[in-house]
């Protein structure tokens, strides 16, 4: 479709096109005569006909910057303020009228964000017959900056220049305040959850092995963990121990809601449920709803005579990307978390862009500094977070040894972080290959999460991206195959994926056939009779030793292991990383 407007070339979309906009408050014409504009942050543009959106056919970079886009990024640089097209910039700024992306604010709203990754609200004013164009802009996220053609601009009288390397750096080295670590006034210890407080005593009690810690009083508690100063508690123990009531009147945007659409792309959505309460109850709240049968189905893959399940959304995965959102969501934005659930994907998102010094391209190599640092710290303290920033690398992990795709941020931007986690299995013959190659990796031959993604990506023939450092390293380890400079799969995926078929259509009719299914029930019956006598004998025995003494694959293990910890027959002493197995007879349950 031809893209015909005065002054700004993009299109029409009518939906945008309404008369009435919500703001704060509205702007008048008589207001904005009376503006400065370096004090009230504010740029005035004649701009009767034919502005430069974007630069426009100037060859000079610095007229170039003397667009809307431009001033736009000095004015976010600045902290936020407004482009008003159609005003004498000259006090007291008398109107002459614009036409600049009129009949078409919608579109010009939308290019911006795309280009820029920042929401501008337009407001349309007359005088006169003569049209004035407000531009709000808003403020740059903390710790970043915004640029026009590759350079960071800020006004400087009538001009836009470059910003020196020291004001750059200014820029760049703030740090966000700690919101969890204020205190929140009013709130007192009648008003947290005693259930929520029993569950964090436990937690940290059996992370940090110091059974003392039961018996602390709340006020040491919460001291101790500094989450009370003197009287005055603070915002991160409202979080992790508010009662529902409580964290309403305090902090009403501490809310998840959880949504689910049989149809990903459905306006209407299926079921929603909103959860407000103490972190520590309602994580296991959350995802005991989002993993109902009906919305977590799992899906089954066969090799040979066996049938696998895996589910559609893993459990540490997920649990791992609510507890990112909830510590690293600006809770200064009146926004819920948000599950969007679906028979495809099941998408998180918080408010509040990337933590300061993480981007796409190093989400997975850089350390993230968190929003919330009272918070994550005592969620690490009652291990629930691993250490800041191997969090991402896990749920890629997951992923990967699930046979998903990876799990995409492509709908993050400066204001709110979006991550998505796929329900299909990708490549059936990759999940078997990585399924068998667990258990013999040990230790010092494990795969990094880039090794993994490297060695998923050759095996599904995508080369694009691949680090040779990497690749040489799969190589060595027999992974991949090198023909001149090309890498390959090695004969033992090419072999599986001869053998395999990524259809999955007909395994549903053999699941469901009463024959297997009693037959199934018998042979995993004595599986975990022998895993549960294993584990009497060898209480530190890790999944890979069993998958190996009994000779079926670590998926298959891990799937028992799931199984006996919910029946409660099986349970883990001491460390994540060590501690010992123990089998709970009736005694001692």
């Amino acid at each position: 479709m031809p893209r015909k407007r005065r002054g700004f070339h993009l299109g029409n979309n009518h939906f945008f096109n309404r008369k009435k906009r919500d703001f704060d408050s509205m702007t008048r014409i008589a207001d904005l005569k009376k503006l400065r504009e370096s004090e009230d942050r504010v740029e005035f543009k004649a701009a009767r006909h034919n502005y430069p959106f974007a630069g426009g056919k100037n060859a000079d970079p610095k007229e170039r910057r003397r667009c809307v886009l431009g001033y736009i990024v000095a004015l976010a640089n600045e902290k936020g303020g407004k482009l008003v097209l159609g005003m004498a910039d000259q006090y007291p700024h008398g109107v002459v009228g614009s036409d600049f992306a009129e009949g078409d604010t919608g579109n010009l709203e939308d290019e911006i964000y795309t280009r820029l990754g920042i929401r501008v609200k337009t407001e349309e004013l007359h005088e006169k017959n003569l049209r004035v164009l407000v531009i709000h802009v808003p403020s740059r996220p903390i710790g970043r900056l915004l640029k026009f053609e590759g350079v960071a601009l800020m006004r400087v009288g009538e001009s836009l220049r470059e910003m020196s390397d020291t004001e750059m750096f200014s820029i760049l080295s703030e740090q966000e305040p700690d919101f969890s670590a204020k205190i929140c006034e009013g709130l007192k210890i009648k008003d947290l959850d005693k259930a929520a407080i029993n569950i964090l005593k436990q937690k940290y009690s059996a992370k940090q092995e110091n059974p003392l810690f039961l018996t602390l009083s709340t006020t040491q508690l919460l001291s101790d963990l500094d989450l009370m100063h003197g009287n005055k508690i603070t915002y991160a123990a409202l979080i992790l121990l508010g009662n529902r009531e409580t964290i309403r009147k305090y902090l009403p945007q501490n809310r998840i809601t959880v949504e689910f659409r049989t149809i990903p792309t459905a306006i209407e959505y299926s079921a929603r449920k909103e959860f407000q309460e103490a972190l520590f109850a309602e994580i296991d709240h959350i995802w005991e709803y989002i993993n109902q049968p009906a919305s977590n189905p799992l899906q089954h893959y066969q090799d040979g005579p066996y049938i696998y399940d895996v589910p559609s959304y893993n459990e540490k995965s997920i649990r791992e990307a609510l507890l990112n959102a909830i510590c690293h969501r600006s809770y200064l934005i009146h926004s819920d978390v948000v599950v969007r659930q679906s028979p495809d994907y099941l998408e998180i998102t918080n408010a509040g862009g990337f933590p300061i010094g993480v981007d796409l391209d190093n989400i997975l190599t850089t350390n993230s500094v968190p929003r919330n640092k009272l918070l994550c710290e005592v969620l690490q303290k009652t291990g629930l977070i691993e250490r800041s920033g191997q969090g991402v690398d896990k749920m890629f992990y997951q992923s990967i040894v699930d046979g998903k795709a990876l799990p995409s941020y492509a709908n993050t931007d400066a204001f709110q972080v979006s991550i998505k986690f796929f329900a299909p299995i990708k490549s059936v013959a990759f999940l078997k290959y990585i399924t068998k190659l667990q258990p013999t990796l040990k230790n010092k031959k494990a795969l990094s999460v880039q090794e993994l993604i490297t060695l998923q990506k050759i095996c599904l023939g995508d080369n694009d991206g691949c680090v040779n450092a990497v690749l040489d390293s799969l190589h060595k380890k027999g992974l991949l195959q090198k023909l001149g400079a090309a890498y390959s799969p090695n004969t033992d995926f090419i072999a599986l994926q001869n053998a395999t078929t990524d259809k999955i259509d007909d395994i549903s009719s053999i699941v469901n056939d009463p024959n297997y299914i009693e037959q199934d029930s018998k042979t995993r019956g004595k599986t975990r009779g022998k895993i549960l006598d294993y584990l009497r004998q060898h209480p530190e025995a890790i999944l890979t030793d069993l998958a190996k003494e009994l000779q079926i694959s670590y998926k298959g293990v891990e799937w028992h292991f799931t199984r006996l910890k919910k029946e409660g027959l099986i349970r883990h002493i001491g460390p994540n990383n060590g501690g010992n197995w123990e089998v709970v007879s009736e005694n001692n349950k």
